[in-house]
Protein backbone atom coordinates (compact mmCIF):
# COMPACT_ATOMS: atom_id res chain seq x y z
CA UNK A 1 0.00 0.00 0.00
CA UNK A 2 1.30 3.42 -0.95
CA UNK A 3 0.72 6.76 0.73
CA UNK A 4 1.87 10.07 -0.68
CA UNK A 5 3.69 12.29 1.81
CA UNK A 6 1.09 14.95 1.07
CA UNK A 7 -1.57 12.61 2.52
CA UNK A 8 0.24 12.22 5.86
CA UNK A 9 -0.42 14.99 8.41
CA UNK A 10 2.77 16.73 9.51
CA UNK A 11 4.99 15.07 6.90
CA UNK A 12 7.31 17.36 4.90
CA UNK A 13 7.41 17.24 1.11
CA UNK A 14 10.29 16.00 -1.04
CA UNK A 15 11.29 18.63 -3.60
CA UNK A 16 14.37 17.06 -5.22
CA UNK A 17 14.23 15.32 -8.61
CA UNK A 18 14.29 11.55 -8.17
CA UNK A 19 12.52 11.66 -4.79
CA UNK A 20 8.90 10.60 -5.37
CA UNK A 21 7.62 11.45 -1.90
CA UNK A 22 5.84 8.19 -1.10
CA UNK A 23 5.62 5.82 1.85
CA UNK A 24 5.27 2.23 0.62
CA UNK A 25 4.24 -0.73 2.80
CA UNK A 26 4.72 -4.29 1.61
CA UNK A 27 6.60 -7.59 1.92
CA UNK A 28 10.29 -7.96 1.13
CA UNK A 29 11.61 -11.52 1.12
CA UNK A 30 8.78 -12.51 3.47
CA UNK A 31 9.45 -9.64 5.86
CA UNK A 32 7.04 -6.78 6.49
CA UNK A 33 8.80 -3.66 5.24
CA UNK A 34 8.21 0.03 4.71
CA UNK A 35 10.08 2.06 2.11
CA UNK A 36 10.55 5.82 2.03
CA UNK A 37 10.67 6.87 -1.62
CA UNK A 38 12.22 10.26 -1.07
CA UNK A 39 13.94 11.90 1.87
CA UNK A 40 14.21 15.41 3.24
CA UNK A 41 17.32 17.59 3.24
CA UNK A 42 18.30 20.56 5.35
CA UNK A 43 19.10 22.51 2.17
CA UNK A 44 15.41 22.33 1.28
CA UNK A 45 14.78 24.52 4.32
CA UNK A 46 13.84 21.72 6.72
CA UNK A 47 15.22 21.48 10.23
CA UNK A 48 17.38 18.49 11.10
CA UNK A 49 14.52 17.38 13.33
CA UNK A 50 12.14 17.23 10.36
CA UNK A 51 14.77 15.46 8.26
CA UNK A 52 14.82 12.73 10.90
CA UNK A 53 11.04 12.61 11.42
CA UNK A 54 10.38 9.59 9.16
CA UNK A 55 12.83 7.46 11.15
CA UNK A 56 11.02 8.23 14.39
CA UNK A 57 7.73 7.38 12.72
CA UNK A 58 9.24 4.05 11.65
CA UNK A 59 10.27 3.35 15.22
CA UNK A 60 6.72 4.03 16.42
CA UNK A 61 5.47 1.59 13.78
CA UNK A 62 7.64 -1.15 15.26
CA UNK A 63 10.54 -1.10 12.80
CA UNK A 64 13.72 -2.71 14.20
CA UNK A 65 16.17 -2.35 11.32
CA UNK A 66 16.85 0.63 9.05
CA UNK A 67 18.61 0.30 5.70
CA UNK A 68 19.76 3.75 4.61
CA UNK A 69 20.92 4.36 1.04
CA UNK A 70 22.28 7.46 -0.60
CA UNK A 71 24.04 8.86 -3.64
CA UNK A 72 27.43 10.28 -2.73
CA UNK A 73 30.49 11.92 -4.19
CA UNK A 74 33.66 9.84 -4.15
CA UNK A 75 36.54 11.21 -2.08
CA UNK A 76 38.64 8.05 -1.98
CA UNK A 77 40.65 7.73 -5.22
CA UNK A 78 40.43 3.93 -4.95
CA UNK A 79 36.64 4.04 -5.37
CA UNK A 80 34.99 4.47 -8.75
CA UNK A 81 31.65 5.76 -9.98
CA UNK A 82 29.20 2.89 -9.52
CA UNK A 83 30.89 1.50 -6.42
CA UNK A 84 28.74 0.81 -3.35
CA UNK A 85 30.44 1.68 -0.07
CA UNK A 86 29.22 0.12 3.18
CA UNK A 87 29.37 3.07 5.57
CA UNK A 88 30.91 2.18 8.93
CA UNK A 89 31.47 5.69 10.32
CA UNK A 90 30.63 9.29 9.57
CA UNK A 91 31.92 12.83 9.97
CA UNK A 92 29.15 15.42 10.23
CA UNK A 93 30.25 19.02 9.88
CA UNK A 94 26.76 20.48 10.61
CA UNK A 95 26.53 18.36 13.77
CA UNK A 96 29.81 19.72 15.10
CA UNK A 97 28.34 23.20 14.71
CA UNK A 98 25.31 22.33 16.82
CA UNK A 99 22.96 21.70 13.91
CA UNK A 100 21.65 18.18 14.46
CA UNK A 101 18.41 16.32 15.06
CA UNK A 102 18.99 15.76 18.79
CA UNK A 103 19.26 19.43 19.74
CA UNK A 104 16.37 20.53 21.96
CA UNK A 105 14.04 18.61 24.22
CA UNK A 106 14.87 14.91 24.56
CA UNK A 107 12.04 12.40 24.79
CA UNK A 108 13.35 9.59 27.05
CA UNK A 109 10.83 7.21 25.48
CA UNK A 110 12.77 7.51 22.22
CA UNK A 111 16.31 7.42 23.58
CA UNK A 112 18.92 8.81 25.99
CA UNK A 113 19.95 12.44 26.25
CA UNK A 114 23.60 11.66 25.41
CA UNK A 115 23.72 8.71 23.00
CA UNK A 116 27.10 7.33 21.85
CA UNK A 117 27.74 7.39 18.11
CA UNK A 118 30.87 5.24 17.97
CA UNK A 119 28.62 2.22 17.35
CA UNK A 120 25.95 3.83 15.17
CA UNK A 121 26.52 1.41 12.27
CA UNK A 122 25.78 -2.24 12.98
CA UNK A 123 28.89 -4.40 12.52
CA UNK A 124 26.95 -7.64 11.96
CA UNK A 125 24.84 -6.07 9.22
CA UNK A 126 27.98 -4.76 7.51
CA UNK A 127 29.35 -8.30 7.61
CA UNK A 128 26.15 -9.61 6.01
CA UNK A 129 26.54 -7.09 3.18
CA UNK A 130 30.14 -8.21 2.61
CA UNK A 131 29.25 -11.92 2.54
CA UNK A 132 26.22 -11.25 0.34
CA UNK A 133 28.36 -9.29 -2.11
CA UNK A 134 30.69 -12.28 -2.35
CA UNK A 135 27.83 -14.73 -2.97
CA UNK A 136 26.25 -12.46 -5.58
CA UNK A 137 29.52 -11.76 -7.38
CA UNK A 138 29.45 -8.08 -6.47
CA UNK A 139 32.87 -7.83 -4.81
CA UNK A 140 34.30 -5.84 -7.72
CA UNK A 141 32.13 -2.85 -6.81
CA UNK A 142 31.00 -3.32 -3.17
CA UNK A 143 33.43 -1.81 -0.66
CA UNK A 144 33.25 -3.34 2.86
CA UNK A 145 33.83 -0.13 4.81
CA UNK A 146 34.05 3.62 4.49
CA UNK A 147 33.50 6.96 6.19
CA UNK A 148 30.69 9.26 5.02
CA UNK A 149 31.13 13.02 5.30
CA UNK A 150 27.90 14.94 5.82
CA UNK A 151 27.71 18.50 4.47
CA UNK A 152 24.65 20.72 4.25
CA UNK A 153 24.74 21.58 0.53
CA UNK A 154 23.06 22.29 -1.83
CA UNK A 155 26.24 23.39 -3.61
CA UNK A 156 28.85 20.78 -4.39
CA UNK A 157 32.24 20.97 -2.69
CA UNK A 158 35.03 23.35 -3.64
CA UNK A 159 38.39 21.73 -4.31
CA UNK A 160 39.72 23.03 -0.99
CA UNK A 161 36.75 21.54 0.87
CA UNK A 162 37.18 18.24 -0.94
CA UNK A 163 40.87 18.13 -0.04
CA UNK A 164 40.03 18.75 3.62
CA UNK A 165 37.32 16.07 3.72
CA UNK A 166 39.68 13.52 2.21
CA UNK A 167 42.46 14.51 4.62
CA UNK A 168 40.26 13.66 7.63
CA UNK A 169 39.55 10.20 6.27
CA UNK A 170 36.41 10.76 4.23
CA UNK A 171 35.60 8.19 1.55
CA UNK A 172 32.25 9.62 0.41
CA UNK A 173 30.48 12.94 0.80
CA UNK A 174 26.81 13.82 0.65
CA UNK A 175 24.02 16.06 1.88
CA UNK A 176 21.82 13.56 3.73
CA UNK A 177 21.79 10.32 5.72
CA UNK A 178 23.41 11.40 9.00
CA UNK A 179 20.23 12.92 10.53
CA UNK A 180 18.44 9.63 9.84
CA UNK A 181 21.30 7.51 11.17
CA UNK A 182 21.62 9.59 14.35
CA UNK A 183 17.86 9.46 14.99
CA UNK A 184 17.70 5.72 14.29
CA UNK A 185 20.60 4.89 16.59
CA UNK A 186 19.25 7.24 19.26
CA UNK A 187 15.98 5.31 19.40
CA UNK A 188 17.59 1.87 19.38
CA UNK A 189 17.27 0.79 15.76
CA UNK A 190 19.90 -1.26 13.96
CA UNK A 191 21.43 0.68 11.07
CA UNK A 192 23.17 -0.29 7.85
CA UNK A 193 24.09 2.35 5.26
CA UNK A 194 25.03 1.89 1.61
CA UNK A 195 26.50 4.81 -0.35
CA UNK A 196 26.50 4.65 -4.14
CA UNK A 197 29.39 6.65 -5.59
CA UNK A 198 27.74 8.67 -8.33
CA UNK A 199 30.55 11.11 -9.15
CA UNK A 200 34.21 11.64 -8.38
CA UNK A 201 34.75 14.75 -6.27
CA UNK A 202 37.15 17.17 -7.95
CA UNK A 203 40.41 17.55 -6.04
CA UNK A 204 43.20 20.11 -6.49
CA UNK A 205 45.36 19.01 -9.40
CA UNK A 206 42.67 16.91 -11.07
CA UNK A 207 42.43 17.32 -14.83
CA UNK A 208 38.64 17.58 -14.98
CA UNK A 209 36.71 19.64 -17.51
CA UNK A 210 33.16 18.95 -16.26
CA UNK A 211 31.82 19.92 -12.84
CA UNK A 212 29.56 17.69 -10.73
CA UNK A 213 25.88 17.69 -11.68
CA UNK A 214 22.63 16.16 -10.45
CA UNK A 215 22.12 14.59 -13.89
CA UNK A 216 25.16 12.33 -13.51
CA UNK A 217 23.96 11.36 -10.04
CA UNK A 218 20.61 10.17 -11.42
CA UNK A 219 22.34 8.29 -14.24
CA UNK A 220 24.63 6.39 -11.87
CA UNK A 221 21.71 5.49 -9.58
CA UNK A 222 19.73 4.07 -12.50
CA UNK A 223 22.62 1.84 -13.59
CA UNK A 224 23.20 0.28 -10.17
CA UNK A 225 19.68 0.19 -8.68
CA UNK A 226 18.97 -3.51 -9.27
CA UNK A 227 22.19 -4.69 -7.61
CA UNK A 228 21.54 -2.50 -4.57
CA UNK A 229 18.05 -3.98 -4.32
CA UNK A 230 19.58 -7.47 -4.23
CA UNK A 231 21.90 -6.47 -1.39
CA UNK A 232 19.02 -4.99 0.60
CA UNK A 233 17.01 -8.21 0.18
CA UNK A 234 19.89 -10.19 1.67
CA UNK A 235 20.14 -7.85 4.67
CA UNK A 236 16.46 -8.08 5.66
Amino acid sequence: QTFKYSEIPGFPMSTVQGHKGELVFGMLEGVVAVCLRGRFHSYEGYSMDLCALPVRVMRCLGVKLVVVTNAAGGLNPNNNVGDVVTITDHFAIPNLGGKNCLVGHNDPELGPRFPPMSNAYDVKLASIVASSASKLGFTDFVRPSGTYCFVSGPMYETMAEAKFLRSIGGDAVGMSTVPEVVAAHHCGLKVICLSLITNKVVMPGDNVTEAASHAEVLEAVQKRSEQIQELVKRVV
